[in-house]
């Protein structure tokens, strides 16, 4: 596979089970497709680890925690966020466990506000940072902290449009040249359930061959609008739409991307994260929007060789069905996980053939969030370092061609959505900055290309 193009994924064997089992460690295996070991001098367990923290808000504060927890030798050194509320209220609830006690040594002197704060806090002496800001800032924050030679846990997307993709492939392929591990927040992959789950059919063949998956993400608001009326006289529109952000596609990237983008991962670990022929996309707005620019709902087809087409249903909607559920059917039987219970494999008569053994109660289940940053501490002790970069820009990509099949109302292929030219943000966005984003896509009015690039409107 190419270091630094996902388009390559579409050149390897089909058979997903032999691809498996070409890799080392069986059962990481299924759970760590296309991540990468880079061998270098790890940190000696009796140095110290100073962590950077970089996007205070409740995700990014529950990253901190899990990384805390993960190594007994370990400080947070410095913070960044864009509002000095959200690193009050961060290192507040952080310093309140007792666990962390010696761990939060963040003084005030340490704690940069700003569009800019980033590269204070990379430039501050850490050895890791725990990118958490909103999506849009991503593949800026990832390339300086990989140029600076730091250790990485990045959220998910890594990007919200295809410019943003590009960006982080030229990023991992120098992090490939570097001894530095960097881990995503597709945190399914390090579900301990799911992959024993995915091992039994990815490895054993359990359910024979794939002939299509339907994957569901359907939840209400979590973050829901801000009403216009609550903008602050002298706001500039920078500072309102990143307090507003996950309604605009150039914060957030929608809801496909943002959130049910750890559905499409699931999909494109089970089909070896290949890459897809084509998607095929319906979604719209059911629900007024008081701000912002994205769908509610959008209901994506992934085509893939052999007439395999693999579906996911994303929507956030209140009061409607919630699930958040994967249906994978192959020849022999079909794989279930979620609607309450622990994964589960039938064959086609209905009969349990495998089913999940929770650990003994005093043995214990790790939490996937916390798995992954062990995994990841425990890489950089070592020097084995671990780096999810392809697999993490290929389900960001993926999420990026449905929400384009979606918005533009076409067939799109790979090729054309990772060399579509979207662009949707403002190159280097000042807090004080003007930037209209424009309204929520009309599928079918594009006539001569296939994205909204804002920016250029």
């Amino acid at each position: 596979m190419s270091e630094n193009h996902p388009q390559a994924l579409n050149e390897a064997s089909h058979n997903r089970r032999d691809f498996i089992k070409t890799s080392a460690g069986a059962a990481v295996a299924a759970g760590a497709l296309s991540a990468t070991i880079t061998q270098g001098a790890g940190i000696p367990a009796d140095k110290k680890i100073k962590i950077g923290f970089i996007g205070t808000g409740g995700r990014g504060t529950g990253a901190a925690a899990q990384a805390l927890s993960a190594d007994d030798n370990m400080e947070l050194h410095a913070v960044a966020d864009v509002f000095q509320e959200q690193i009050d209220n961060s290192l507040t609830t952080l310093s309140k466990n007792a666990k962390f006690k010696d761990k939060v040594q963040v003084p005030k002197e340490r704690q940069f506000v700003g569009i800019d704060a980033y590269q204070r806090v990379i430039d501050s002496g850490v050895d890791l940072v725990i990118l958490t800001t909103t999506p849009g800032f991503r593949p800026q924050h990832l390339k300086a902290a990989v140029e600076a030679g730091k250790h990485i846990f990045t959220e998910k997307p890594m990007a919200v449009d295809a410019a943003g993709v590009k960006s982080c492939m030229d990023t991992v392929a120098l992090s490939k040249t570097k001894p530095i591990a960097m881990v995503a927040g597709f945190c399914w992959r390090y579900h301990p359930a799911r992959r024993a789950a995915y091992a039994q059919v990815l490895e054993e063949g359990l359910i024979g061959d794939i002939t299509g998956v339907y994957a569901t993400y359907y939840s209400g608001w979590s973050k829901p609008h801000i009403d216009p009326s609550e903008r602050r006289p002298g706001e500039s529109d920078i500072e309102w739409q990143i307090r507003n952000w996950y309604n605009y596609s150039w914060l957030g990237g929608g809801g496909l991307v943002e959130q049910a983008i750890h559905s499409v991962d699931k999909i494109g670990w089970v089909m070896g994260d290949q890459s897809p022929i084509s998607c095929r996309s319906v979604g719209g707005l059911q629900v007024p929007q008081l701000a912002g620019n994205i769908f509610d709902h959008i209901h994506a087809s992934y085509e893939y060789p052999n007439n395999v087409w693999c579906h996911l249903g994303q929507r956030k909607t209140p009061g409607c069905i919630g699930e958040n559920a994967d249906y994978i059917v192959g020849t022999k039987g079909k794989l279930i996980i979620g609607k309450g219970k622990d994964p589960f494999i039938e064959d086609h008569s209905g009969k349990v053939i495998w089913k999940w053994r929770k650990p003994r109660k005093n043995a214990g289940e790790q939490n996937m969030y916390q798995v992954e940053h062990n995994e990841l501490f425990a890489s950089i002790r070592s020097g084995n370092f671990i780096n999810d970069g392809d697999r993490m820009i290929h389900s960001t990509m993926m999420g990026i061609m449905a929400r384009i099949s979606a918005y533009s109302g076409q067939s799109v292929t790979w090729d054309q959505a990772l060399n579509s030219g979207e662009d949707l943000g403002p190159d280097q966005p000042a807090w004080g900055d003007s930037f209209k984003p424009g309204p929520v896509p009309r599928p079918g009015t594009i006539k001569d290309k296939l994205v909204y690039n804002y920016k250029d409107a």
